[in-house]
């Protein structure tokens, strides 16, 4: 646990569209205030100006909290900061870091970057990082996963991270109290999906997961339970979830529902293809009138 000064956080953009940092700056104007005023964020490349990433390579000072965004690659003439690969500046602020973060989905697993065959050498941190420097680290590596993460996961891993020392999670490394629910719980569209009533895409009625190749059933996420700017999410808005909180994101063709003779290629998380065709079979056997109606006209 970390205690008496404000805790620093050193933030590191790697190989990244710089996603995660528009969607932290998108944060709820409140906790991003408390968050401000509970830690001492002394590097991040666009929101600071006291000190240059060469100075916090070369300070001999600790750093309580690094958090990476984007993916990291050894090779300096495919990506390289102040002429340096994003591998040996990782493993040098990660020598003295007490817990690291990876922020996103390319720090957690490389991402779109990693896709490529040319690009073999790209990775996310875990998978790449010298464990055998991280003397100074108290507490496993964070992924918090996502394209980008929202901003209130990034928020509420670091104050229990700083008031606990440490959090429950998953095999994967993300924190279980923000990715033990699938994006389809809390989804609005819930009882759209039960009757199998199907949608286009930007419509409030209907499920997305039939057509549109909604991912909801089958990624981990709190999505719909932490809406974005407090009010909605992608399947809200009628845009289907496309699963960028797991390890095979990004996937070919993520609007639309792969299928094999009309059934669904993947079945809802945890559930079997024939308990998924049963229950199907049955609700697609009755027609609820009020489920094929506008709520707006």
């Amino acid at each position: 646990m970390i205690t008496n000064k404000l805790p620093t956080i050193v933030w590191f953009s790697a190989i990244t569209c710089n996603g995660n940092t528009h969607s932290l700056l998108s944060a709820n104007s409140s906790r991003f205030e408390l968050f401000l005023n509970s830690f001492n964020l002394i590097y991040h490349p666009s929101l600071t100006i006291d000190k240059s990433l060469e100075d916090i390579l070369n300070q001999e000072e600790k750093i309580d909290f690094l958090l990476v965004e984007g993916a990291i690659s050894s090779n300096k003439e495919f990506f390289s900061i102040n002429e340096d690969s994003t591998f040996n500046q990782l493993n040098a602020l990660a020598s003295k870091s007490s817990y690291i973060i990876a922020v996103g989905s390319c720090a957690s697993y490389g991402g779109v970057h990693a896709k490529f065959s040319q690009n073999s050498d790209i990775s996310g941190i875990k998978n790449i990082i010298n464990k055998e420097n991280l003397t100074n680290l108290k507490y496993e590596i964070i992924n918090l996963t996502g394209c980008p993460v929202h901003p209130e996961w990034i928020l509420q891993t670091l104050f229990g991270l700083k008031n606990f020392g440490k959090i429950s999670i998953d095999e994967f490394g993300r924190p279980k109290e923000l990715y033990g629910h699938l994006a389809h719980h809390g989804c609005t569209r819930n009882e759209y999906f039960e009757w199998k009533v199907e949608a286009e895409l930007g419509q409030k009625e209907g499920c997305l997961f039939y057509h549109q190749g909604c991912r909801g059933p089958m990624s981990h996420s709190s999505c719909n339970k932490i809406l974005w700017n407090d009010i909605n999410s992608k399947t809200r808005a009628g845009m289907p979830c496309i699963g960028c909180t797991e390890v095979d994101f990004p996937r070919n063709d993520m609007l639309e529902t792969k299928k094999n003779m009309g059934i669904p290629h993947e079945v809802p998380y945890g559930i079997s293809k024939r308990a998924y065709l049963s229950i199907t079979g049955i609700a697609k056997t009755f027609k609820i009138d009020r489920l094929h109606k506008k709520l707006m006209e």
